[in-house]
């Protein structure tokens, strides 16, 4: 449990107080599942999985009733029902997820123009200098979670800090509908007592990869140098020295444009036939999939990444004349692409998807009302 002070409290550097940004991190609470409980009185205090329940199907989002069982989002779905046999599976509604999604945001525009979403279901907030002239970053987080319970009926849990990566950490301490703050007076603690598997942006391979340098904890982490965190993470390693000590200054972008929606896995086994990697692939490209929904993107260049186990790796991209409406499509050329590569020379240790040249689905649907005039 963090302390309920604000993240301004007791910093003092040689030229007197430092003013501290106020970021809070907004997340909903199971959402696409929580959306598909609310609709439907049928679903509540069940476990649902939103996602295909078909062989091949996977899960997009999960209750909270069924992560007990321990159903998670991107878990195929036939796994998913091995552990939980009751498992209520929902087609995604991304139409709805989006529009109630817009209600949020705009509740967010009543304190602040600084806002960053991730996702549909959540977004960075900088309120150091908010419209309403709130003192106490942690009321602001009240008002939101309250008005956004009002407005739509779902639960959202709050992260409050002086930084992202902080304000992050602490919107999962109190889940479900809570809140946490993390003061710069105990941010570096904070950090140093955390599992590095538990750091928002260090992925399994990587955490394994610290264990295996003896870096279990934050502590441990802080520990080294930065030369040595360069030589074993490349350009990563000056990032994980900054948040080692709780220094995070990235600041709140409005509106980013993204460039590119991808997802990958590194395997606890090396995989050498092509049947088994290309069912490997499936779960990544249901996660890009669900992005670019949650978005209303999509992309022309889809680009395949391999690398074996010698860690060489291989990419191999088609760019399309309009970009694929489903994920099937998606699927046909990644395994082309694989089939490419196969035999293989080695075993495959990891596999990656994205898309890129990314564009507005409204854009396209409004390009495509125009050339149907012409």
């Amino acid at each position: 449990m963090s302390t309920v002070r604000e993240p301004g409290d007791g910093i003092t550097d040689a030229n007197g107080p430092k003013p501290v940004r106020r970021i809070i991190h907004v997340d909903m609470d199971a959402f696409y599942a929580s959306v598909e409980q609310r609709d439907n009185p049928e679903l509540r205090g069940k476990p649902v999985a939103v996602g295909g329940s078909a062989a091949r199907g996977v899960v997009a989002a999960a209750s909270y009733e069924a992560r007990a069982f321990g159903v998670r989002s991107a878990l195929p779905s036939v796994t998913a029902r091995r552990r939980c046999p009751e498992l209520i599976f929902v087609p995604p509604r991304f139409d709805v997820y989006r529009a109630v999604s817009a209600q949020i945001r705009e509740i967010f525009a009543e304190h602040t123009d600084l806002i960053e979403p991730l996702s549909l279901d959540e977004a960075y907030l900088d309120v150091t200098d908010n419209k309403q002239d709130i003192p106490v970053a942690t009321d602001i987080a009240t008002m939101i979670r309250a008005r956004i319970r009002e407005v739509t009926g779902l639960n959202a849990s709050a992260g409050i800090s002086y930084c992202k990566f902080l304000a992050k950490m602490a919107s999962d301490l109190n889940k479900p509908n809570g809140q946490a703050v993390i003061t710069p007076r105990n941010g570096p603690s904070f950090v140093a007592g955390l599992a590095v598997r538990k750091f928002h942006g260090v992925g399994p391979a990587t955490a394994a990869k610290m264990e295996r340098l003896g870096i279990l904890t934050g502590a441990d982490l802080k520990a080294k140098s930065l030369d040595f965190l360069q030589e074993h993470f490349g350009k990563s390693g000056l990032w994980y020295f900054r948040i080692a000590r709780g220094i995070d200054n990235r600041p709140v972008q409005p509106d980013r444009q993204r460039k590119s929606i991808g997802a990958e896995d590194t395997f606890a086994t090396d995989i050498f036939e092509l049947e088994p990697a290309q069912a490997e692939l499936r779960p990544l490209i249901a996660k890009v999939w669900r992005h670019c929904e949650a978005k209303g993107l999509r992309g022309r260049t889809i680009t395949l990444k391999v690398k074996f186990a010698d860690f060489q790796q291989v990419t191999r991209s088609r760019t399309l004349e309009h970009p694929p409406e489903r994920p099937e499509a998606i699927e046909a050329i990644c395994d082309a692409l694989l089939a490419q590569l196969h035999p293989f020379p080695k075993g495959i240790r990891l596999l990656g998807v994205t898309l890129s040249a990314l564009t507005d689905v409204q854009v396209n649907a409004a390009q495509e009302r125009q050339l149907s005039f012409l």
